[in-house]
């Protein structure tokens, strides 16, 4: 896999400041849930249903060059917080995290079911608009984001509709 003289990945990435206590944590947390066999590292497998879980959309390229760089195809923790602690420093840098997407998304999903439908959709904009949005509007909205053809906004579609 790659070129590779170390057992783990070791991609050196820039970080303009140190993760403070509570970033490290949400990476911690993320990891261990990915560690299914509690064996301390998490598969490239994985990687990417990871990343997605916590707001970041990799694209199958991305995904395919972390694949390559990660030596034995196992990422540990030390990894794993090189890899993600840039991603979450550029999150905290625009202002907009994780956290505040997630609660966003609850606003927007009122029965709580995981996915935004075209009538909570329509309520959400009407209370943040303060207009009513007509039913091709939202339509169109939904026809946008909705990556999979459910016609429902999930919240990976939730996120990408947000940071454009």
């Amino acid at each position: 896999m790659g070129n590779c003289t170390k057992p783990s990945m070791k991609v050196k990435l820039r970080m303009d400041r140190e993760l403070r206590p509570e970033e490290l944590e949400e990476l911690r947390v993320a990891f261990v849930e990915f560690d299914k066999k509690k064996k301390g590292y998490i598969s490239h497998r994985d990687l990417g249903e990871c990343m997605r879980t916590m707001g970041y959309m990799p694209t199958e390229m991305e995904l395919i060059e972390l694949s390559q760089q990660i030596c034995g195809g196992k990422v540990d923790f030390e990894d794993f917080v090189e890899l993600m602690g840039p991603k979450l420093l550029e999150e905290t840098a625009d202002m907009i995290g994780v956290k505040e997407l997630r609660d966003a998304f609850r606003e927007f999903d009122s029965n709580g079911d995981g996915q935004i439908s075209l009538t909570e959709l329509r309520e959400a904009m009407k209370k943040l608009m303060g207009e009513q949005v007509t039913n091709k509007e939202i339509n169109e909205i939904i026809k946008d984001v909705d990556l999979n053809g459910d016609g429902l906004v999930d919240f990976e579609e939730f996120v990408r509709m947000m940071s454009r």
